[in-house]
């Protein structure tokens, strides 16, 4: 099974609980086992409406039998379920998950770029990171 690392982040509500919720759904996806999972981290915004929350943040290191296109879609199905509704770029969110590897592949579509684009721009991304690799 391919080895993923996934980026965690909320800034509305239950910070924590909402990370804890979606690490617990992430694990129970068919054919997906976690296998590692960073400290949460606090982190100031970076880009969006001034006046936000600062976000907690996590990595996870998981094995996956889904394709990237279908970890995608359940990665946005558990954003959905956790309340996550279309707000402006870069703005206030109960919970943010994000591919940032899926083993070797390099991937460019509309729907999803592999690596992360941003990964390495952002400490809040990479520090985590750095504690499940």
């Amino acid at each position: 099974m391919p080895v993923c690392y996934l980026g965690l982040g909320s800034n509305l509500g239950k910070r924590k609980k909402n990370i804890e919720s979606a690490v617990k759904k992430i694990g129970a996806l068919k054919g997906t086992r976690l296998l590692k999972k960073s400290r949460i981290m606090e982190s100031l915004p970076v880009g969006g409406p001034k006046g936000q929350r600062n976000f907690l943040n996590a990595a996870l290191k998981i094995n996956t039998r889904l394709s990237e296109l279908d970890l995608l879609r359940s990665l946005k199905e558990i954003e959905s379920q956790l309340g996550r509704e279309k707000s402006v770029r870069f703005g206030p969110r109960v919970i943010d998950l994000d591919i940032l590897l899926y083993a070797d592949k390099v991937k460019k579509s509309k729907a999803l770029t592999i690596p992360h684009p941003r990964m390495f721009k952002r400490d809040f991304v990479t520090k985590p990171l750095m504690e499940v690799l």
